[in-house]
This record gives C-alpha cells, sequence and structure tokens, in this order.
C-alpha cells in the first residue's frame, strides 16, 4: 500500500477522472465509503444524532454526499449539516452535492450549529482536506474548534483527514480537529504515517472509491502491510529440516553482556531459523548457553581488558546463511577494526545494529561483499552520517542509496529504505517497547527471517519490523506498557505472525 502527497493525491484522481470515471462518482464513492465506516463504528446510524460539518471544497462536498445518504438510507434520529461559506461559493462536484441533497428533501443546512443539535451523539468532519496551505483561519478555524469540544461525548469521524491537519508532514499547525476516527480514500497520506499527526487522526480506514492501483505504481512510499511479506509466513514444507531453513551467525557480546548476544540468537530462532550460532566473548560463554541452550556458541579471544579482539573468524563463517553483528560488542579498537574488515569481507546478508553501526561512524564506508541491513536508533543515524536526523524518511533514503544497503531506522513510526530510494513506514510498534534489548530482538529476528530468505534481505527487515511491532503492542495490551521487557517480544511473537495472517 502506497503513502501519497496531496500533490500525488490530485494527480490519480486527475488521471482516474481522465480515465473515464467522472469526480462526482469518485466523490459518491468517498461518501459510501465513509458511511459503511459509521456503520460499523456508531450502529445503530437510526438511533444517532448526527451533525456534518461541511467546507466549500471537495472535503466538504464529501460531507454534503454523506449527509445525502444518511438521510435517505438511515433516517437518523436528528441530522443537521452546517455550512462554513455561503451556499452561492461553493462550485463544481460540490455544488452539485448541495443540489442533490436538496433534491432528496433535506432542508437542516445551516451556517451555525441550531440549538436543537447541541445534543449531537456523531460529528462528521468535512471543513477542510488536503488542499490546506497553513494554518486553518476565519470561519473553517472556528468550527474546527466548535466540533473539537463544543459536543462532550460525541464520537468524530474526519473525512480523509482532521480538518486543519497539514497532508504532507508529520506536524501540523492549529487548530486541528480532535477525531476519533478518520477514513481516507485511495491510499494513506503521509500525514496518516508520520508522528505526531499519525496519532491524532485516530482508529485510520482506507476506503477504495475506484483509481486502479497501475498509478500509484511508482510511488516511493510504501505503507508495511502484512500481505507485503505474507510468503515470509506460509506453512513449512512436511520434508523440512533445520538445514532447510538457513543458519544464522550472531556476532555479539562482549565480556559482561551475553544478555545482547543470546535476545538476538533466539529472536533469530523464534523467526524460524533453523540454526543459529553466538560468535561471543569466550567469558560469555556459560551465560550465553544458561539463558538458551538451544544455540550454539563459538568462543572469540579476548584482549587483557576484556574487549573482543581482531581475529581469524574464516571458520566461524564457513556455512551460515546469514550474519547479525553488533549487540553488545563493544568498540575497542581491536574490536572495530574486527568488524569493520567483517562488514567488508564477508559474503553473506548481514544485519549490521549496535556497535557495529558505532564502528563504521565517522569513516568511510569501506564498502561490502554482500548485501547489508542497517538497523540505527536516531543516536546512531546521528553519528553515520554526521547530523542530527532533520527528516527520518528523506535521511534513511539518502543513507540507503548513498551506502548501498537497506536502512531501519528505529523510532516512531520506523522507516525502512532501500538502496533504489524505496520507503517503507511501518505502523506497529508501542512505547512499552522503549526498553534495553528491544533491539537486539530486533535485529535477531531480521537475520533468522533473512536466513530463511537469504535473497530478500530488505523484505526480510520490512516484515520483522511488523512482526516486533505487532509482538510489543500485544505484550503492552496484557502485561501493560511500563511492565514489558525486551524477552517478552519473544513471547508474544507467535501471537503477531497469528496476526499477520488475519
Amino acid at each position: 500500500m502506497k503513502i501519497l502527497t496531496a500533490a500525488e493525491m490530485r494527480e490519480v484522481d486527475r488521471r482516474t477522472i481522465a480515465a473515464g470515471i467522472p469526480g462526482l462518482i469518485l466523490m459518491e464513492n468517498a461518501a459510501h465509503r465513509v458511511v459503511e465506516a459509521l456503520a460499523r463504528e456508531c450502529a445503530p446510524l437510526k438511533e444517532q444524532r448526527i451533525l456534518v460539518f461541511c467546507g466549500k471544497g471537495n472535503n466538504g462536498g464529501d460531507g454534503l454526499a454523506i449527509a445525502r445518504l444518511l438521510h435517505v438510507r438511515y433516517r437518523p434520529a436528528s441530522l443537521d449539516v452546517i455550512l462554513a461559506d455561503k451556499p452561492s461559493e461553493l462550485r463544481g462536484d460540490a455544488a452539485a452535492n448541495l443540489a442533490m441533497l436538496r433534491a432528496s428533501g433535506f432542508e437542516a443546512i445551516h451556517d451555525q450549529v441550531p440549538d436543537e443539535a447541541r445534543g449531537a451523539t456523531l460529528i462528521i468532519d468535512a471543513l477542510l482536506g488536503t488542499g490546506i496551505d497553513g494554518d486553518a483561519r476565519g470561519r473553517a478555524a472556528e468550527l474546527i474548534i466548535e466540533l473539537s469540544f463544543a459536543f462532550p461525548g460525541a464520537k468524530v469521524c474526519a473525512v480523509d483527514l482532521p480538518s486543519g491537519m497539514a497532508s504532507d508532514s508529520g506536524e501540523s499547525g492549529t487548530p486541528v480537529a480532535r477525531v476519533d476516527f478518520t477514513v481516507t480514500f485511495t491510499a494513506p497520506k503521509l500525514c496518516h504515517a508520520l508522528p505526531p499527526n499519525c496519532d491524532r487522526v485516530g482508529r485510520l480506514t482506507i476506503g477504495r472509491i475506484g483509481s486502479p492501483d497501475s498509478l500509484l505504481e511508482e510511488i516511493p512510499r510504501n505503507w508495511v502491510d502484512p500481505a507485503d511479506f505474507a510468503d515470509f509466513l506460509d506453512p513449512r514444507a512436511r520434508a523440512g529440516h533445520k538445514g532447510t531453513y538457513g543458519h544464522v551467525l550472531v556476532i555479539a557480546g562482549a565480556r559482561g553482556k551475553p544478555g545482547a548476544a543470546a535476545m538476538a540468537g533466539m529472536a533469530a530462532l523464534r523467526a524460524g531459523a533453523g540454526l543459529v550460532t553466538v560468535a561471543t566473548a569466550a567469558s560469555a560463554i556459560g551465560a550465553v548457553n544458561a539463558h538458551a541452550p538451544e544455540l550454539m556458541t563459538v568462543p572469540l579471544t579476548e584482549t587483557a581488558t576484556g574487549a573482543i579482539a581482531d581475529q581469524d573468524m574464516t571458520a566461524a563463517l564457513d556455512g551460515k546463511t546469514v550474519i547479525a553483528i553488533g549487540p553488545g560488542l563493544g568498540t575497542d579498537p581491536e574490536t572495530v577494526a574486527l568488524t569493520r574488515r567483517l562488514i567488508a569481507e564477508a559474503r553473506q546478508p548481514m544485519v549490521i545494529d549496535a556497535d557495529a553501526l558505532n564502528a563504521l561512524a565517522g569513516v568511510e564506508w569501506p564498502g561490502a561483499a554482500g548485501p547489508r541491513a542497517m538497523t540505527p536508533h536516531p543516536g546512531e543515524m546521528q553519528r553515520l552520517q554526521g547530523r542530527t536526523v532533520e527528516d527520518r524518511m528523506s535521511d534513511a533514503a539518502g543513507l540507503a542509496k548513498h551506502l548501498g544497503v537497506t536502512v531501519l531506522l528505529k523510532g516512531q513510526r520506523t522507516v525502512i529504505a532501500n538502496a533504489e530510494g524505496e520507503c517503507w513506514i511501518n505502523p506497529t510498534g508501542t512505547p512499552a517497547m522503549a526498553t534495553a534489548g528491544s533491539g537486539d530482538i530486533l535485529t535477531g529476528l531480521i537475520a533468522g527471517l533473512a536466513a530463511q530468505h537469504p535473497a530478500r534481505l530488505t523484505e526480510a527487515t520490512i516484515a520483522a519490523a511488523w512482526l516486533h511491532g505487532r509482538a510489543g503492542e500485544l505484550a503492552a495490551a496484557e502485561l501493560g506498557e511500563l511492565s514489558v521487557v525486551a524477552t517478552d517480544l519473544l513471547k508474544y511473537l507467535p501471537g503477531a505472525i497469528r496476526s499477520a495472517h488475519a
């Protein structure tokens, strides 16, 4: 599923109309999608007291069509339409829908909320759409404030996006309508995908109104959906065995940090890898085995200070399908030298995280003999690109393209970008995951999925991001946001996988 800018949405609509579907039909289809959502969210509609706030543009035209459908099909307990502008100011399809509403016998059209409508239980926000430039002003701004705060207890549905919200950004000015759910059309817009605006749209529904998918194919921004990686979760072949599903090598865990190695290794197993070997500090082997007896281990030589020494890794790399490197590894000079050499020379797909990312900060990219996925948090991203993160999507795409790698930039609405300039925004996740070790679990999940599909590292990264976030949501729902720890994500991973099939 694509994510569009306002200009891209206008172009999709223009090309759809040029292909033979009139704008009035698109508006009618949009109204049907909203009414269908209302019927799900607010049943029974015949018992609702409904107010529809309409502007003079296409968003208002949608609202007028919605009011007509509600009037004709449901005859709610009360239904009133509030126009932000004089009827004579409406043009085009909006004016046509006002005429059709009147022709249906509906007369409750006002320029302000009548006293008898103050008990509304359902509000439709169709004042301003994607065409807004800057803050809402004038009468529209007044009505945004009124519909948001003057009807306590009423549910509010936004048509396309909450009025006053900037379509192409995660940030908005004021005022912005307070809503409980939003119905948008054809595809999500950037405001639906990026924080903090994404937290202000409520439950989001995407309604199809007639534009063919072919008009969206070249859009480089994508909304992660389980359909994108459904085959990663297909039932296994009856004759499959552990060798069928790949062998992950996790290089992690200096002295005193066995947990990072164990969590990444166990996550790779839980993601379905057939075999996982953890190469970790010799002094950490016992603790790793105690944490996870299912993991095989390889001891790494330590320096006198307990750091991982630079050493020959030929035997450890032999026969491995995928490598994950970095969690708890340390940044001693010898460790950094080993890390950089492995990143440059190992031919297997590799997930680069934590201290392995820090080993690359401030130095020329050493190149890579195989596919690479980097998983920085914002601080690591700042060190990698030498400046603060300003635009998460643009920065992730820029680094991915510059280095020829996949970049997963962590944070609310994690961004994944590939070397070709495509981006994905992952909608799953919760603040409950802001806990030590959560990133180590993600690294292991990517590696475990990639072990089963070694030619599809970017897709494995996308799938792991969604499952990781969904597992966090399920954990938080049961344990509460304060009580989730990283290993809980593995307990709830099976539920996340099941929900991906739903």
